[in-house]
């Protein structure tokens, strides 16, 4: 992506979060009335340092990390396994509360700018979760001036905004507008204002998203994704910086009604024209930012399969190249939360801050660890930066933890601790399968000689992959057992014993046996090809490469074409089946054979027969 492209892209998490940023800041320092609320700027104050720090941090992260560092990566890498998930943990929070803060703050704009919409609020909200949901199943993403302009709208808008109500102040000589009577329903102290910096240093939230995608820019990916890391946060501090200084100049306060940026652009322009423009470009830029998780989360959860912390169908791309499983589990726990928290953006704010400082606290204190284990170039400033980014993430997690604990926050941390237990109890699972399931010196053995089948030697049994309607096929009409002509195709995604038991099975029926193999790789293809050699070479062998990890579609397609090549024959189609003692694992396991069957169901001539193999108990 070129830089023009790629800011608005990247930064819509975090650019669109000053909608509610201050607004949670503020929120907690009026608790305490005009004395709460004139510790504004030193609070606004400390957050900005707060951003540049993690700005500068992530700019070392992008250097040390060109092919994207996530938090997950950076902290699985540097500080072991168990903080890397712990990491993870936070990411996954933190991408749900992206998708329900972000959507309760654009509804919230929406009803601001509409009142009598208020009351729809929850139907609203959930409304566009199902829209978001069905875009991104249907592969939309992010690219191009479609996604660029929402962003640069709102950038043009919160500037419009900061610059038209300096100019109104400085009619007035800068005197703030006095402030409406705030109820004080709690006494000011440390621990309020700490609540509220917690609260307001969400505004940060999407900093790293830039980190993550470095090689999506154009050469040299790291240095252009680092010049804009720095303009995402430049404009970030200066539209925070700059909201915080209008509102203390017109004396807004939050409102349970009306949001306080709707607020100032109604005192600045009126309820004309531009005020609608900024409500618009407000609500926009967040359902923007919300479906920016859409990207994120199903390739964290897909890392995390991968790793064999998660179940393997969460590695597995739909038909339209998305994460299909990941989305649909993202969606339905993002309006989950949003219906529970009535879609009120106050009440998921303390929720919010726990995930959101939590990965950058672990990604952070990896970085440091990374300096000091590397040692090059530079390496001592860059440990400064990446130590000074820790230590105030840190802060502001524990904090937010702390303070807001009893206000929601308990529900982050116990989420992230029963994330910990599954992907542990997961991981544990599939280490009792891989033992299980590994070859050893007696494993079943085929006949040393070939099995006749219809390959030509040297070449591929299917020269292409044009689909066909049922029709096409010879129909059923064999009577006799002597007029049916049989092939055994044994699909085999790894050599292990429940794979040597569905070919030993294959081969026991005194039939022609062709194994086929899918690959998502040519690197990975070779690797098995060179296994197979090994083993023997007891059987011919197809191998597809499939770079999408889609599996049942392009097996289809090689039935189909095999057939349209060989009519006469019949294919059983044997898939080896993972059976497990207790029924919950058997979603950690793939149902190829469930899914080839409903696929192969219409088209005549074709078997589908599973090979069970039970794994012990674990």
């Amino acid at each position: 992506m070129r830089k023009l492209v790629a800011l608005p892209v990247l930064s819509a998490d975090a650019l669109s979060s000053v909608a509610y940023g201050p607004e949670a800041m503020l929120a907690v320092l009026a608790l305490a009335g005009a004395a709460g609320l004139a510790y504004s700027f030193p609070v606004a104050g400390a957050i900005v340092f707060l951003m540049l720090a993690v700005g500068l941090s992530y700019r070392q992260t992008i250097r040390a990390y060109p092919h994207g560092g996530g938090s997950y990566i950076v902290a699985g890498d540097n500080l072991g396994r168990m903080p890397g998930l712990v990491a993870a943990a936070g990411l996954m929070t933190d991408y749900i509360l992206t998708v329900a803060v972000s959507i309760a703050s654009g509804v919230a704009a929406i009803t601001s700018a509409i009142p009598s919409l208020t009351t729809e609020t929850v139907p609203m909200g959930v409304g566009v979760i199902v829209l978001m949901l069905a875009g991104n199943l249907r592969g939309i993403r992010q690219a191009g001036a479609l996604f660029a302009a929402p962003t640069y709208a709102f950038i043009a808008a919160m500037f419009a905004l900061v610059a038209a109500g300096l100019v109104d102040a400085a009619g007035q000589g800068f005197q703030p507008r006095p402030t409406p009577n705030v109820p004080v329903t709690e006494t000011l102290g440390l621990l309020l204002i700490m609540r509220a910096f917690s609260s307001g240093a969400t505004a940060m939230t999407g900093i790293e998203a830039i980190s993550n995608a470095v090689p999506a820019f154009r050469s040299v990916e790291w240095r252009n994704a680092r010049t804009t890391l720095t303009w995402m946060v430049g404009l970030l501090i200066a539209m925070f910086a700059g909201i915080v200084v209008l509102i203390y100049c017109t004396g807004v306060v939050p409102s349970a009604r009306e949001t306080v940026l709707s607020q100032l652009a109604r005192l600045t322009f009126g309820s004309g024209w531009m005020y609608v423009f900024i409500q618009a470009a407000t609500a926009a830029v967040l359902l923007l930012a919300a479906n920016t998780a859409y990207n994120d989360f199903p390739r964290v959860l897909s890392l995390l399969a991968r790793d064999d912390y998660a179940p393997r169908t969460f590695m597995r791309l739909g038909d339209r190249l998305a994460y299909s499983n990941g989305i649909v589990l993202l969606s339905v726990t993002a309006a989950l939360v949003f219906v529970a928290f009535n879609g009120r953006t106050a009440s998921l704010i303390p929720l919010y801050a726990v995930g959101v400082f939590l990965a950058f606290t672990l990604s952070q204190a990896g970085m440091v660890v990374h300096w000091w284990r590397r040692r090059s170039r530079h390496w001592r400033k860059s440990l400064v930066f990446n130590a000074m980014g820790a230590l105030l993430s840190a802060v502001v997690f524990i904090t937010a933890g702390i303070s807001k604990f009893t206000e929601g926050a308990w529900v982050a941390v116990v989420a992230v601790a029963l994330f910990l237990l599954v992907t542990t109890r997961i991981r544990r699972h599939y280490e009792t399968a891989r033992a299980a399931l590994q070859l050893h010196p007696h494993a079943i053995e085929l006949p040393a000689h070939a099995l006749a089948g219809p390959v030509s030697q040297g070449k591929p049994l299917v020269q292409h992959e044009h689909g066909i309607r049922p029709g096409e096929m010879n129909r059923e009409s064999e009577e006799l057992p002597e007029e049916v002509r049989h092939l055994c195709v044994v699909a085999i995604a790894t050599l292990d014993l429940a794979s040597m038991r569905a070919l030993a099975y294959a081969a026991s029926l005194q039939q022609p046996v062709l194994a086929l193999h899918i690959s998502v790789a040519e690197d990975e293809a070779r690797r098995f090809r060179d296994y197979w050699s090994l083993w023997g070479d007891h059987l011919p062998l197809e191998v597809i490469v499939s770079p999408y990890r889609a599996v049942v579609a392009p097996l289809v397609r090689y039935l189909e074409a095999l057939h349209r090549q060989h009519p006469e024959l019949t294919l059983t189609v044997i898939v080896p089946e993972i059976i497990t003692s207790r029924r919950r694992h058997q979603l950690l396991h793939s149902r190829t054979a469930t899914r080839l069957r409903r696929a192969l169901r219409p088209l005549p001539k074709i078997v589908i027969t599973s090979v069970p193999f039970h794994l012990p108990s674990d």
